[in-house]
């Protein structure tokens, strides 16, 4: 392994919907704990989170998709209590079958986890963090926010992981979540929280090996905006250092995620010679530091995309995340077995099509006889650019879509459906795709829209997965 192995490309995702400080105070008649949260929409989770950002590390690389040979995953909230998801986002990235794969979850220091293990890695390697808690709106809810970040490392990166410590004690009921339930629990013992977080976690900075007068950037567990000021009074550090790092004002209370997304914030641009430092924290509890060093300047992008978003109002947010109502259906859609599902996961994921080897022509879905030629042939693999054209759009209405999408309208409302086409070498395929995240009248014929990795539906407990398109 390269001496001088560490990251080569980064990537963030932030939900685009932002609810402000101004929307919670106001619906409340309290002051706000962060001045923005992310929202994350209907058909967002940390798997599609995972998979957005993931694909941003990898697109700004040389690295090809299936030259990565390990992904470690982290998160407090996956999509299952029970069941893996990481092989769900390896497909989703179009990764190899052979490619190592490790899910850390249980506590918000998970993230540490994943960069532990892709960092030593002996194969290019990504580290993927995406969190979205869920808390009751009127306690910890009202923070509580989503993002996802991703470090693909190889050889000869321009950030080096230098040294890594943990430090842990038993200190129960800071932050935990009760078997079955889906909402983030804190007794507010307050004193007591901020001091365990605070000593954890500047005891396992302080245990690092690095000349702590070389620190430029910190990223520290930040449930709330003072927490990262408080750990590092402990510490040598103070000022621009620690707001480098410090996002949770921007995005919320993102779990695991925050000190993954600051640690990017912290990175960006970072001078050669300088350290960044970041500091995990989970329930039980445990603290662990990491610290990387600056060979070459990185830009991480994170700024742009944690300052940009649509604000909206805090009943549609509570309405995106499923805390308003109810869903009861009555009868099937369209049912499609998981065995059939399956079969068409490469098509729904990646847009995997067939090229006819006798005339070129394009199918998708690669089955059937050659559409241009009619013959009867093996299609050659081939993956469809993510990038089209609009030809035919309509508008699914409140009570128009088949019943597995309720769920989906009664959280996100009507949605609109499109031909897209898309050209590939010459030649073209069109398919039908749902729009998402923007208003359904927003988008006409002769308009470009991009693939994003999103949910579906749910049936039989399982959510479903595949490709929704969104306006360029």
């Amino acid at each position: 392994m390269s001496s001088h192995r560490g990251l080569v490309s980064t990537g963030v995702y932030v939900p685009r919907q932002r609810l402000s400080g101004d929307e919670i105070r106001d619906a409340w008649g309290t002051s706000a704990p962060v001045s923005r949260a992310a929202v994350p929409a209907a058909d967002e989770d940390t798997l599609t989170m995972a998979v957005a950002a993931a694909r941003d590390a990898l697109e700004d690389s040389a690295v090809a998709a299936d030259d990565v040979g390990h992904v470690g995953l982290a998160t407090t909230t996956p999509p299952l209590e029970e069941g893996e998801f990481a092989p769900q986002a390896a497909e989703a990235l179009g990764l190899a079958d052979d490619c190592r794969l490790e899910t850390a979850t249980q506590s918000t220091a998970a993230g540490a986890d994943a960069l532990r293990s892709a960092a030593t890695a002996d194969a290019p390697a990504l580290a993927v963090v995406a969190d979205a808690p869920v808390g009751d709106p009127a306690e910890v809810g009202q923070r509580v926010g989503a993002g996802a970040a991703a470090f693909l490392f190889a050889d000869d990166g321009a950030v080096t992981l230098v040294d890594m410590a943990t430090r842990s004690r038993d200190a129960p009921g800071i932050r935990f979540r009760e078997r079955g339930s889906e909402t983030v629990a804190e007794p507010g013992i307050t004193t007591y929280e901020r001091g365990a977080i605070r000593e954890l976690v500047a005891a396992s900075v302080e245990a690092l090996d690095v000349d702590h007068d070389a620190v430029t950037g910190t990223s520290f567990y930040q449930p709330t905006p003072d927490i990262p000021h408080r750990i590092a009074r402990a510490l040598p550090y103070g000022g621009e250092i620690v707001e480098r790092g410090t996002l949770v004002d921007e995005v919320g209370d993102a779990g695991t995620a925050t000190p993954a997304l600051g640690l990017l914030a912290a990175l960006d641009e970072s001078d050669p010679g300088s350290v960044t430092v970041a500091g995990f924290f989970g329930s039980g509890a445990t603290a662990t530091a990491l610290a990387f060093e600056t060979r070459e300047s990185l830009t991480t992008g994170v700024d742009e995309v944690v300052d940009g978003g649509t604000d909206v109002s805090y009943t549609i947010a509570l309405r995106e995340r499923g805390t308003l109502g109810e869903t009861d259906v009555a009868g099937g859609g369209a049912h499609v077995s998981l065995p059939s599902w399956q079969r068409t996961v490469p098509q729904r994921y990646r847009l995997v099509a067939g090229q006819c080897p006798e005339c070129g022509a394009i199918a998708f879905p690669p089955e059937g006889a050659c559409p241009r030629c009619h013959e009867r042939v093996t299609f050659t693999d081939v993956e469809l650019p993510r990038t089209g054209e609009v030809v035919a759009v309509t508008t699914i209405g409140q009570g128009g879509a088949p019943p597995e999408f309720v769920e989906l309208q009664r959280r996100d409302g009507p949605f609109a459906v499109a031909i897209v086409e898309i050209a590939v070498e010459g030649e073209t395929a069109r398919f039908p795709v749902q729009l998402t995240d923007c208003e359904p009248d927003a988008v006409s014929v002769g308009d470009r829209v991009v693939g994003r990795f999103r949910r579906i539906y749910s049936t039989e407990g399982v959510a479903r997965y595949g490709l929704k398109f969104t306006p360029e």
